[in-house]
């Protein structure tokens, strides 16, 4: 099993009720910014229990499910995703913007060059939409290499 934790007050809203909102409706929800983004969750089943999101099931590939899990992570109220399959998700890196946080810095950080945050950048489309619009709070897929 794997858990990634979030900042639970960063994110798009999507959740208007809070915490009294419904579960099956959290869950149309982030189905619905799953479709939206382009992600394709087939095979996967997304549960909202509180504050957590389950991710279950396989995806297409790893790739595709790291995005789902960012998708739906990245959303205001989310406070952690869990996988039950982590074979597929084991080698995901993910990284956490903090204030003054660039693409350019977290390359360097975690890829060694500061010239790589496109790699950052295309790894994390279609959530990202800019180079330049990242926040506090959001986590990013790191690619390997």
């Amino acid at each position: 099993m794997g858990v990634w934790s979030f900042v639970k007050d960063a994110g798009k809203k999507l959740f208007g009720g809070g915490a009294a909102e419904a579960a099956e409706v959290q869950e149309d929800r982030l189905k619905s910014e799953i479709r939206d983004l382009g992600l394709d969750a087939s095979g996967l089943d997304i549960r909202v229990e509180g504050d957590k999101v389950k991710v279950g099931g396989t995806a297409i590939s790893p790739e595709m499910k790291e995005k789902v899990i960012l998708a739906v992570g990245n959303v205001a109220g989310v406070a952690t995703v869990e996988t039950s399959h982590d074979d597929d998700t084991a080698s995901a890196v993910f990284h956490t913007v903090v204030k003054g946080d660039t693409l350019s810095a977290i390359a360097k950080k975690t890829l060694g060059s500061a010239s790589r945050y496109m790699e950052i950048f295309e790894a994390n489309k279609p959530m990202l939409k800019h180079p330049d619009k990242i926040y506090p709070g959001q986590v990013l897929r790191i690619p390997a290499g």
